[in-house]
């Protein structure tokens, strides 16, 4: 975000003359702390520093927020700033739900609706012929919603939910411990995970804690190229597994802005005292926290040299969503400032008819439910030699293009779990073959059901057939039952005795 508006105030072509400011909030997650910041912005009650070198010691009118990361925490700052129809504009707050402008009438977003890509998995799952699988979600606004839409697509396709489970960060052992059971129990091979990077961080802890490895995990964009998330997979539970993901990026000078931490120096000590601490494992003279067999930082450790999350710009695609955000929120301005008399100063009004090119070329527009095109990328984890796992991207999901074509995949780059090249089998039962018919089992799913050999003068001459088709009468149904055949005609001779009653 900081380089977003360095990069505008510093243009000589958008808004040239004029130079944004902002605050910045950490939500922690917190529906209650998101609310209360934001209703303190758009009053003017916030706290505001006045250090010596900052010109600027009064609350300036917020024009827009850009956040929330989290939909649940987007979905509460939306409805308290709505009336005041302040832009909101979220990175990665995926949920439908917020889709609705009646709910939501100053929410927009730059990452795609989960209205795509909870249809999206589920036409995955079809496609691979997993009918009998197993669902867990993140109990919050995104997971739940993520997974009702989910289900509601598989069982149009004709699959099954063996189980479907929740779990948040905070859960209980007890109730951890709860769905490992059920996963234990199971007999489905695929498990389809609508969760967020923090809640399967603690799955995969219970996971590995269990040795449950061997499962198909079909994710979605919360985790699927979360590269902490593949860091802390020590057991390699995920390994082979597949997802949705935000299509990469590349925002040229923001690596080397990120990497230049000067800036971050001087914008907040304590902000960069702690992450220099975290990052070198070391810890200042001043700082509060103490620590044994730690050494001292020294300021010129050598950044560059990190190989971790914040070095290898694996973020880049959620971050380039942010660099969108800002830049949609300057080019509004942009056009208000060119406004005539007669025009609509209203900056939200403005946003939703915003449509512009980033200097990368991407093209930057909303929808009439401030959401972008849906565009996926379709990541396979794969395991390397060196115990790192590969975000492969295996497939494409592009929702402006016509329904066959929207979705392609390229089926000889997957590895799938257990690094195996053959498709994982996940159903309830083998298929039934010619000569019989699928029976209900009572009180099972619909996709569990027992096959039936057709009666004597009965067939079926199809897999899966639902029914046995009785043979002319002229004729008999085969041994495999899945022929009718000619009854042969017999006739007796004169010298049999004919006896009739």
């Amino acid at each position: 975000m900081i380089f977003a508006i360095e990069e505008i105030n510093n243009s000589t072509d958008l808004l040239p003359g004029i130079s944004l400011g902002y605050k910045m909030y950490d939500s922690c997650g917190s529906v209650a702390t998101s609310v209360r910041v934001a209703l303190a912005l758009v009053n003017g009650n916030e706290i505001v520093s006045t250090p010596t070198e900052a010109p600027c010691t009064r609350p300036a009118q917020v024009q827009a927020i850009i956040g929330d990361t989290s939909s649940s925490p987007s979905m509460a700052i939306a409805t308290v700033i709505g009336p005041f129809h302040i832009p909101v504009i979220s990175h990665f707050a995926t949920c439908a739900c917020l889709s609705d402008k009646t709910k939501y009438p100053s929410f927009l977003r730059t990452v795609p609706s989960d209205y795509y890509q909870s249809r999206v998995l589920a036409q995955l799952v079809k496609h691979f012929g997993w009918t009998w699988v197993g669902a867990i979600r993140s109990n919050d606004d995104y997971g739940n919603n993520g997974m009702a839409t989910f289900t509601e697509t598989a069982q149009q396709l004709g699959i099954c939910l063996e189980y479907s489970v929740s779990i948040y960060r905070t859960d209980s052992s007890d109730k951890i411990k709860n769905i490992i059971d059920i996963i234990k129990a199971s007999t489905s091979k695929v498990i389809v995970a609508f969760l967020s990077g923090m809640d399967t961080d603690v799955l995969i802890h219970a996971l590995s804690h269990h040795n449950l490895t061997g499962y198909q995990w079909v994710g979605s964009e919360g985790w699927i190229f979360d590269s902490h998330t593949a860091e802390i997979d020590a057991h390699h539970i995920l390994d082979g597994a597949i997802g949705l993901s935000i299509p990469k990026a590349h925002v040229s000078g923001m690596r080397d802005f990120i990497l230049d931490v000067k800036p971050l120096n001087s914008f907040s000590n304590e902000l960069f005292t702690e992450f220099w601490e975290t990052l070198f494992n070391c810890k200042f003279k001043q700082s509060n926290a103490s620590a044994q067999n730690q050494r001292e930082c020294t300021r010129h450790e050598d950044l560059t040299g990190v190989k971790n999350s914040f070095t290898d710009m694996s973020l880049m695609p959620i971050l380039n969503n942010v660099y969108k955000g800002v830049y949609a929120v300057a080019h509004a301005l942009h056009s208000i400032l060119g406004c005539n008399e007669t025009c609509n100063y209203k900056i939200l009004q403005h946003i939703k008819k915003i449509n512009f090119k980033t200097k990368e070329g991407d093209e930057v527009y909303f929808n009439e439910n401030g959401d972008p095109p849906a565009k996926y990328e379709i990541i396979n984890w794969q395991p390397t030699e060196n115990g790192i796992v590969d975000f492969v991207t295996v497939g494409l999901y592009d929702a402006s293009l016509p329904a066959d074509k929207q979705l392609s995949l390229q089926l000889e780059s997957f590895i799938w779990a257990q690094n195996s090249k053959q498709v994982p089998v996940s159903v309830c039962n083998e298929k039934c073959p010619p000569g019989t018919c699928k029976v209900l089992q009572k009180g099972k799913p619909v996709c569990c059901y027992d096959c039936v050999r057709c009666a004597e003068g009965e067939i079926s001459n199809i897999t899966e057939s639902i029914t046995c088709e009785r043979c002319h009468p002229e004729s008999w149904s085969n041994e495999r039952r899945d022929a009718c055949v000619k009854k042969e005609a017999e006739f007796l001779s004169y010298e049999e005795i004919l006896i009739t009653l």
